[in-house]
């Protein structure tokens, strides 16, 4: 769907003489991440470069002008963004190179700090200078403070000055270090080349791009490093000191179909809510057919689960980004019909149930079902594969206010005629944690349940940094032109 955002994307891999093509590739097959920029950054043994843009990573590194070529080196990392905190700008691109007292550092991030905020303010009432208005900024302002660097391990230092979820990974001119916060909350998992070359990404899928084997993830609470003595690891927070939080969402929406998320592949979790969801929501219908492509496996369980035969539908445009938006509801609703088209064989006459992966506002949900009305669908049955959202995320997905949300503040009937659909039926929270692998306490259902793990002391957003900036530009002094 096209009202929530995907969070980003991570690739590093060490000791390779392709590192760099294949950070590219791991990056092409990790695009459903983050389409908004890219980047790589590079390391001879001696001294970092770095190339970011904005778009996607076919744009970024364009065929033909020899970027790639010119970042050539054996170690290299690399990061696609969807903004969750921090504007779409270039200066937010990733990965962020900066200079210290320790030499240079580039730092690719996936997740969202809570506690970004506070730490700024901290910094810049120093007379620290920030570029940029990304909460990763502010990890490499901690690295560099005289006393942090005096740390035995500097790096599990700052860490543990960090509040929220994060996939980090840092390259230093002679390392790569990967790190993954004490929740787990997001993804981050290891690998192995043919040739025997480390590398670390946000999803097992990218290693499929590049022949790797899929070792392990990276547990939370931990720092692995890869450098010429092969993988080594330390922990920054006591393993088992908290119970996981891992972000269910990777199963419902985020993590391609092909990846592992959390030791689980993610096509047989789906199907799994899919199946469920027909037990839960069974419907009289003639036809089941998915919104693709994060609705597919579901659709697939719940008409195998159900009896009813499945289509497909919709045809999907690839033409379209997955996170089509558009400021005015009459664009967004011609995204609905740019990105999605309505085979009338298929519904035309009949009774349809439609699956999806969520609702967030519903407008664009809303045009799907009119499309089939207009295509001659006789009923419209929506069926989706998570509970209802009715919370914000603090932890890296970029979903409206609660305000905007359409289940907070209505019921399922009013959540019907608000769609303009026969019937909708959502699994429900006990359904979904019964599709997954671990204990129901190891997930971060805060979307759905409105129970933070971590405590959100200060309603933050992805601009809050740059409001920041204009409260301080608005309390400022006047002065004569």
């Amino acid at each position: 769907m096209s009202e929530k955002k995907e969070y980003c994307g991570l690739f590093g891999i060490f000791g390779d003489p392709e590192a760099v093509h294949k950070t590219y590739f791991g990056l092409h097959s990790l695009q459903h991440r983050g389409q908004e920029s890219a980047g790589i950054a590079s390391s001879d043994g001696t001294h970092i470069n770095c190339y970011t843009g904005m778009g996607r990573v076919s744009r970024v590194f364009r065929a033909g002008g020899g970027i790639l070529e010119r970042l050539k080196s054996p170690v290299a990392i690399g990061h696609v963004r969807y903004s969750t905190s921090g504007s779409s700008n270039p200066a937010n691109a990733q990965p962020f190179l900066s200079e210290y007292s320790r030499g240079q550092v580039a730092v690719a991030h996936n997740g969202n700090l809570i506690n970004a905020a506070l730490l700024r303010d901290e910094y810049e009432a120093c007379g620290h200078i920030f570029k940029s208005t990304n909460d990763t900024e502010i990890i490499v302002h901690l690295l560099a403070k005289p006393t942090h660097v005096a740390k035995p391990d500097p790096l599990g230092h700052v860490l543990n000055h960090l509040q929220g979820a994060y996939s980090l990974l840092f390259l230093f001119s002679d390392r790569i270090e990967a790190a993954r916060d004490p929740f787990g909350i997001r993804p981050l998992c290891i690998g192995k080349t043919a040739n025997g070359c480390y590398c670390v990404a946000s999803e097992t899928c990218a290693f499929d791009m590049i022949q790797a084997e899929y070792i392990r993830d990276v547990e939370p609470g931990e720092i692995v490093t890869l450098n010429k003595d092969g993988l080594h690891n330390r922990f920054f927070a006591a393993p088992g000191e908290v119970v996981p939080a891992h972000c269910a969402f990777e199963h419902v929406y985020f993590a391609k179909q092909n990846s592992l998320a959390f030791g689980e592949n993610v096509h047989e979790v789906r199907k799994k809510l899919g199946a469920r969801l027909a037990e839960e929501h069974p419907a009289e219908a003639d036809v089941v057919t998915p919104v693709p492509d994060s609705g597919t496996s579901a659709a697939i369980g719940y008409a195998g689960a159900s009896g009813i035969g499945f289509d497909m539908g919709f045809v999907r445009s690839h033409y379209v980004g997955r996170t089509f938006i558009s400021p005015t509801q009459d664009m967004r609703d011609l995204g609905v019909k740019l990105k999605l088209a309505v085979v009338r064989e298929v519904v035309q006459g009949k009774r349809v149930v439609v699956v999806d992966d969520s609702i967030v506002r519903g407008t664009t949900t809303k045009g799907k079902i009119r499309s089939l009305r207009r295509a001659g669908a006789k009923e419209v049955h929506m069926r989706i594969s998570c509970p209802p959202i009715t919370n914000p995320c603090f932890y890296g997905v970029d979903f409206p206010t609660k305000e905007e949300l359409l289940a907070s503040s209505r019921s399922l009937d009013q959540i019907r005629e608000y769609l303009e659909a026969d019937s909708v039926g959502y699994v429900s929270l006990e359904g979904l944690l019964s599709c997954l692998s671990l204990p129901a306490d190891h997930y971060c259902t805060a979307c759905w349940s409105g129970k933070y793990r971590i405590p959100v002391a200060t309603v933050v957003n992805k601009f809050s940094m740059e409001r920041h900036q204009m409260q301080m530009f608005d309390n400022a002094e006047p002065y004569d032109v």
